[in-house]
């Protein structure tokens, strides 16, 4: 059985997924104003600092839109020599830009290391944001780079399923698609293929 996906890894493909598939064969972007940024940020209080008074402007769903371009482009990569996603396959950035905004959008708030050692556990060292402010950005790109950088990496795929755009993390072997109603559409769609080839 694996281990529990990582918050940085859960909130790397979070990110990631708010491309997603709107139901009528095109791709929905959760994030096209910054009320739908507002939202999505307010549904991440376990990882994202400070989410109950936040309310995203334009200059920062521009960030953040930058920010998860450069995050599903490094996925393409990741999921070599599997196919990306197909709402990346036309308008990939190249990868020399994607890692230059990754890392640029992670040095925007500055760290100090901070040990927890609590009596029953062992020492934990957290990175804190310099003054306590902390900006969203930076907290984003440290998270795709560490899931970038950890084993979760290695089990990252592309859904193929008919019309889907999602990425996922492969929990077994046999697993091909992000979910089961991808997994259904994508064997009623073959088996609508077979039936029109016998025709």
């Amino acid at each position: 059985m694996r281990e529990p996906i990582s918050s940085d890894a859960r909130l790397a493909l979070d990110l990631a997924l708010t491309v997603r598939h709107d139901g009528d064969g095109g791709v929905a972007d959760d994030l096209t104003d910054p009320a739908g940024l507002t939202a999505w940020v307010r549904a991440h209080p376990e990882v994202l600092p400070d989410t109950d008074g936040f309310t995203a402007d334009a200059a920062r769903l521009a960030a953040v839109r930058e920010l998860r371009a450069a995050a599903r482009a490094l996925f393409a990569r990741a999921v070599r020599p599997g196919e990306p996603s197909p709402a990346d396959a036309a308008r990939l950035l190249p990868e020399a830009e994607a890692v230059r905004r990754l890392n640029e959008a992670a040095a925007r708030t500055p760290t100090v290391p901070v040990l927890h050692w609590p009596r029953e556990a062992g020492p934990v060292v957290q990175q804190r944001p310099v003054h306590g402010a902390d900006d969203l950005t930076a907290t984003l790109a440290r998270a795709v780079i560490a899931f970038l950088a950890s084993p979760d990496r290695d089990r990252l795929r592309a859904c193929h399923a008919p019309r889907c755009v999602r990425y996922f993390l492969k929990e077994h072997p046999r697993q091909e698609w992000c979910k089961p109603s991808c997994g259904n559409r994508a064997r009623v769609a073959r088996h609508h293929q077979r039936h029109r080839a016998t025709t």
